[in-house]
């Protein structure tokens, strides 16, 4: 009786020592290095064995030293630990990028303003025949009329009045002397009258050019005074130039 369980003891061992064996052979197939450390497992299928501390327990008993977890019958891939099997644990899948949010195009510049209009000049010429008598500098009824209805009306339709130039010309009878000051005479008469109308004062010039600029074309060969007086009648003028912003209609 007693040889009986001594033998079964023995055998017992025995199969326990090369079912360990064996367990620990199929761990050392897989080249893997593990670091010991708590392991959690369910009571009614643990996939490792455990120590008594509750960690997993190493091919490293009975005097030897090993660092691969034994794995129980229970163990599935789904029951790998960090501890034993990091290589099968599922990794966290990491948070999506935030999406790239791209900013709204700046709104387009505003269109530069435009240029401010360019300052027009208007060229006015007045015969001295309606302004002046022959070889005079005072103004005549109908000299104020003309200035009225071919100057001053047009002056309403300017803005930013720059400068109204006033120029006198005389026909070639007499000296240079005696028609620049003519002139000069005819166009400071045209000056008074148009300061009387409102025109400021200092945008008014006056220039006096005697005989100095006739006009091409006009040939006067008369030998009778009155004759050649009235031949002459278009270089007997007045010049009004105004300068500034005409305004639009």
């Amino acid at each position: 009786m007693t040889r009986r369980l001594v033998t079964g003891a023995v055998i017992g061992a025995i199969a326990a020592v090369m079912s360990a064996g064996a367990a620990a052979q199929g761990m050392k197939a897989d080249p893997k290095s593990y670091v010991p450390g708590v392991a959690g497992c369910n009571t009614t299928n643990c996939g490792y064995w455990l120590s008594a501390t509750g960690t997993p327990a190493y091919n490293g008993g009975a005097g030897l030293s090993g660092n691969l977890c034994w794995r129980t019958g229970y163990w599935a891939p789904s029951m790998a630990i960090e501890q034993c099997d990091p290589d099968l644990v599922p990794k966290p899948v990491p948070p999506a990028p935030a999406p790239v949010v791209t900013p709204p195009p700046p709104p387009p510049a505003p269109p530069p303003p435009a240029p401010p209009p360019a300052p027009v000049v208007q060229k006015i010429t007045l015969a001295s025949k309606a302004l002046f008598d022959f070889d005079k500098a005072v103004l005549k009824p109908e000299g104020k009329a003309a200035i009225d209805s071919e100057i001053i009306s047009k002056l309403s339709g300017v803005q930013k009045l720059e400068l109204v130039l006033v120029t006198g010309h005389t026909d070639p009878i007499g000296t240079q002397a005696y028609n620049q000051k003519l002139s000069e005479r005819r166009a400071d008469a045209v000056r008074d009258y148009l300061v009387s109308k409102g025109v400021p004062k200092d945008k008014i010039e006056t220039l006096g050019m005697g005989k100095t600029q006739p006009i091409p074309g006009v040939v006067c060969n008369q030998k009778n005074l009155k004759e050649k007086i009235a031949c002459f009648a278009p270089l007997r003028r007045v010049e009004v130039e105004v300068k500034g912003e005409v305004i639009k209609r």
